[in-house]
Parts: C-alpha cells; sequence; structure tokens
C-alpha cells in the first residue's frame, strides 16, 4: 500500500471538515428551521472556529516551554491579535488551498548568475508551502525547485537521501556547481542531515525558517520517525551537532520568530556558530508568506557568491 502523501491527507481532511459542515449546516436548515443562508453560515462557521480553537492551542502548547522573549520582541495586544491572525490565516490557506493543489517543481533560468535553490518543506507539508516565496525567486529569475519529502512520517535521514537526488537534478539543469538550500521547520534539519551526509563542497547556503535544531515540545505529540527525531534532547539531534564544524555552520542562516507556536522553546532555532536572525509578531506557518521574512531570505540568497559579478537580487 502506498504511503499517505501530504496531498492526500490535506485532502482527507478537507473531505471530513466539508462532510462536518454539511452535518452542522444540515441539522441547522431542518431541525432549528433556519433558512439556507443561516444553515450555511452555520457549517462554514463551525468549521473556521474549531480551526481557530486548535491554532490558538497550538499557541497555548507553545507557551507550556517558551522561552522568555526578548524585551525587543515583547508584543501589545493589537500586535498579538495581529500574529495570530495572521497565523490562522497561513494555515487554512496552506491547509485547504496551496497544499492540496501544491506539486513538485522546477524553474531554470540559464542566464541566472546566483547559485539555484532548492526548497524543503516541513512536517506533514508538500511544495505548496512556498507558494509565497516561489514569485519572488521567478521575479528574480533565480533558478530553484521544490521537493516533496514522502512519506510524511518518514525518517529526516531518509529525505536526506531524496535531497540528494534534488540536488544532483537541480545542478545538472541549471549548469551550477553549487545550491542554496531553504529549508522551513523539518526542511532545515533535513538540509543539515543532508550535509552530514553528502559534504558541503555543493552547498553554497542553508538557509533555515523556524527549524528546530535544538529540538521542540510539542514534537512529542507528532508521530513517526521524523516527529521523535525532532524532539527535545533527542539523541539523533544530539548526534547531528556533534557530526557539524566551525566550517559547515558558518554555511547555515537559521532564521526564527519568538512568537513560535510550533517551535518551542523559541531559541531551540537557535543554532551556535551559524547566522541566526531573530524576528518577533510572525507564528510557524506564516514564516513562509509573511513580507518580513521573505524579505531576509531574499537577502541571504543574494549574500551567496555569484558565477560571475554584477547579480543583485530584486524583489
Amino acid at each position: 500500500m502506498k504511503p499517505l502523501s501530504a496531498r492526500a491527507m490535506l485532502e482527507l481532511v478537507l473531505a471530513l471538515q466539508a462532510l462536518g459542515a454539511l452535518g452542522i449546516g444540515l441539522a441547522v436548515l431542518y431541525w432549528l428551521e433556519a433558512s439556507r443562508w443561516t444553515a450555511l453560515a452555520a457549517g462554514l462557521g463551525s468549521v473556521v472556529l474549531v480551526r481557530a480553537a486548535i491554532n490558538a492551542n497550538n499557541f497555548r502548547m507553545a507557551a507550556r516551554c517558551a522561552s522568555p522573549t526578548p524585551e525587543e520582541f515583547r508584543l501589545r495586544p493589537l500586535a498579538s491579535l495581529r500574529l495570530f491572525l495572521e497565523e490562522f490565516a497561513a494555515s487554512m490557506m496552506y491547509s485547504s488551498w496551496h497544499g492540496v493543489r501544491g506539486v513538485a517543481r522546477t524553474r531554470i533560468y540559464p542566464e541566472c548568475m546566483l547559485p539555484p535553490v532548492l526548497l524543503l518543506h516541513g512536517y506533514g507539508c508538500n511544495s505548496g508551502y512556498w507558494r509565497r516565496l516561489l514569485p519572488r525567486l521567478e521575479a528574480a529569475r533565480i533558478s530553484h525547485a521544490t521537493l516533496d519529502m514522502e512519506p510524511i512520517t518518514g525518517d529526516i535521514d531518509g529525505f536526506a537521501r531524496q535531497v540528494e537526488e534534488a540536488v544532483e537534478a537541480l545542478r545538472c539543469a541549471s549548469g551550477a556547481g553549487k545550491v542554496i538550500l531553504v529549508g522551513h521547520s523539518m526542511g532545515g534539519l533535513v538540509g543539515r542531515a543532508w550535509m552530514r551526509a553528502y559534504g558541503t563542497a555543493r552547498l553554497a547556503r542553508l538557509i533555515t525558517l523556524g527549524s528546530p535544531h535544538a529540538g521542540t515540545g510539542l514534537a512529542a505529540l507528532g508521530i513517526g520517525a521524523n516527529a521523535r527525531q525532532m524532539r527535545r534532547d533527542g539523541d539523533w539531534l544530539r548526534a547531528l551537532g556533534a557530526s557539524e564544524t566551525p566550517a559547515s555552520r558558518a554555511l547555515i542562516t537559521s532564521i526564527y520568530t519568538h512568537h513560535d507556536n510550533i517551535v518551542s522553546p523559541q531559541t531551540s532555532s537557535e543554532l551556535a556558530g551559524a547566522r541566526n536572525l531573530a524576528f518577533g509578531g510572525v507564528g510557524h506557518v506564516a514564516l513562509g508568506r509573511n513580507p518580513r521574512v521573505l524579505d531576509a531570505v531574499m537577502d541571504e540568497i543574494g549574500r551567496c557568491a555569484p558565477v560571475r559579478e554584477g547579480v543583485g537580487v530584486s524583489r
């Protein structure tokens, strides 16, 4: 039996949500004798409220083992509301639209002088996560590819082997000697696992977004080998860190948020020896669509040495 893909999982969740909305709508229509518009609003509204409650619970659970928020990143009530709404919108858009439409893709710009970019999604996601970054790469005419890592509960070292194949395919298609890896959440750990297994000679930069470099408390609630590998103080993460040298760490940029609702403690995303860029007022899923964060990603890509001089990145 073929393992369940992220896309199939999202389609199943959407089907269950639709059945739930339909059941509530019919109950309101026939039992309460409400209008069809009221029944429709009740059905759809119930789904939205449940999804909002799940998002709120993620923030609540993350707060249990949160790291202290530095003074300059503390939020006022209105900013906290904006944080929640952006994260909720990001989660809804990915799980209800971008994820179910996401497919791995490759786009080559022969004139591109920067190393091509390989995008690595996080736990339970697929290429659809990068919907907001892809147009920026295209506008800058930077060659890039996405990778759907499967099975969704597979081990991270297995994903690293898939990355190796994708790296070689991207290098062959672009003619570049090196690539840039951009990984969200688990994808950043996959990038580090690839570095451990295959070396850094073909790597220009690894840029991680909200990656639990020292693990996250919420990984205990996940299923699969990859979730176990992302637990706090786990053997796999310790061994990964022990395998790295100052030179390999210097190739990594870790972008993270002090208000991450999945990686907790949030400072778990800090990586000694790497270039660490901290943000505030951004949630975990929203890291892939927040304009300030995407500006930073494009800046980090632009910092990589071009094939020849005179190349810049437009946003």
